[in-house]
């Protein structure tokens, strides 16, 4: 299968000595690492949108990148896109694939042609998926382009696009499950607020809670056993985002008894934007017990918007794939490249290099990682900094033992505590060492 990409050959690993540009240096799928396959540690899955739809429009100019796929009907380009998107995964050797409504099939002039659509090419998928081997990581639907959706979609003040909304949701989950897909994201898009003085900030988180539950209730009612995902991002489209981050969106999930059903779908590049490091996004989610999927990605930490560039930073993919692991790996979720090339990346050859350099860097965060892991240092010297905890009345105060009294007159019985450096500077020393020694 070489319809759409005839100059792009598969991809396989060659290790990282050699220069060919279509070969893999560090993603080797099938070898063993940590116990596991790269494969099943990584669980790399393409975007529908930045991969086969995103032209390299920005606020200033139009498309640079032609995603025709040498089609101009509607019809026929739809069943192209997915046909192209099955062949770059194959040769990519991706497994999975994420996607929102709107990225399989252009909304029609009414729900009902729509939803006609979406039908049609939820059969093409299918019978592709079988043909090639590939599922679904994750389904969603675009809740925040189209103009109805200006003031949010479950925010809304208007209760009419709250109803359409949920009308595209239930379409959306039903297409998610027939697809077999292993998730289910809310990305808050235009979930948020310009200005309090035209809103009642309650009312629509509110809001937004009744149409997630509306949604899970449906989906459990229609066989779906997957993990549904919030995916916390601070600013843009919105000024303030009601999923800021994912402390604010555990908060809300546990505020409105959800998390029994919902986990995370951590992005590096909204991390950034929200002021935290990725890897903090990672351990927020991971000690609440909501680590779900990632969104693989980087952002420009000069520019104040969602870049969604393809992960190349070394040193952020190996601090985040050491959280992952620590967090016991991927269940159901997996690492979605919701990357784009650079808008003078143009040439259909573009994507697989960016594809190959984003699974390469994190594949490489993988083998760094395992030596970290296997060093023992770090976690060697954690333990240490907390040893005072583990004995006596730490480990007593630690298993709600004590009295307020029992610590105070430990307290004075005890000279002035003086407390341990943190070594920072020497454990990023160190941490070089380990990586590149």
């Amino acid at each position: 299968m070489s319809k759409y990409f005839p100059n792009v050959p598969n991809i396989e690993y060659a290790g990282p000595k050699n220069r060919d540009k279509f070969t893999f240096k560090y993603y080797n799928p099938d070898e063993v690492i940590l116990g596991k396959s790269m494969r099943e540690q990584l669980k790399f899955s393409m975007s529908y949108w930045h991969t086969l739809v995103a032209g390299g429009t920005d606020m200033f100019g139009r498309d640079t990148i032609n995603k025709n796929y040498g089609y101009t009907d509607v019809e026929a380009h739809t069943v192209a896109k997915a046909e192209a998107g099955f062949e770059l995964m194959n040769k990519l050797d991706i497994d999975y694939y994420c996607f929102h409504d709107v990225d399989i099939a252009a909304e029609g002039e009414t729900l009902s042609e729509s939803f006609k659509r979406l039908d049609n090419i939820t059969l093409v998928l299918k019978d592709l998926q079988k043909e090639h081997n590939k599922k679904v990581l994750w389904g969603t639907s675009n809740l925040f382009s189209n103009p109805r959706y200006m003031n949010g979609a479950g925010t809304s003040p208007s209760f009419d696009v709250f109803a359409y909304a949920a009308a595209e949701l239930k379409k959306a989950i039903e297409i998610t499950v027939e697809l077999g897909g292993s998730g289910y994201v809310f990305w808050g898009g235009r979930e948020g607020y310009e200005t309090l003085l035209n809103t009642d900030m309650g009312r629509e988180i509110e809001h937004m809670a009744i149409l997630m539950r509306l949604v899970v209730d449906y989906a459990r009612k229609i066989g779906f056993t997957g993990d549904f995902y919030i995916e916390p991002k601070p600013k843009e489209p919105m000024k303030h985002q009601y999923d800021f981050d994912a402390a604010t969106s555990l908060n809300f999930l546990r505020q409105y008894d959800l998390l029994g059903d919902f986990k995370l779908n951590i992005e590096a590049n909204h991390a950034t934007l929200a002021g935290h490091s990725f890897q903090h996004e990672l351990r927020v989610a991971a000690i609440n017990g909501a680590f779900g999927s990632v969104d693989a990605n980087q952002g420009d930490l000069l520019l104040g918007w969602d870049t969604d560039q393809f992960p190349t930073n070394v040193y952020d993919t190996t601090l985040a794939v050491l959280e992952i692991i620590r967090a016991g790996g991927f269940t159901n979720g997996g690492l979605n490249f919701d990357a784009k090339t650079r808008r003078s990346s143009s040439s259909p050859e573009d994507i697989f290099l960016a594809y190959i350099a984003g699974m390469d860097s994190f594949a490489l965060g993988l083998r760094l990682a395992a030596k970290i892991i296997e060093d023992g240092f770090l976690d060697e010297f954690v333990k240490e900094r907390y040893s005072s905890w583990d004995a006596d009345l730490g480990a007593k105060t630690e298993a709600g033992n004590v009295s307020l009294e029992d610590l105070a007159d430990y307290a004075a019985a005890n000279e002035e505590p003086v407390p341990s450096s943190g070594r920072q500077e020497y454990l990023e020393s160190t941490l070089n060492q380990i990586m590149f020694s």
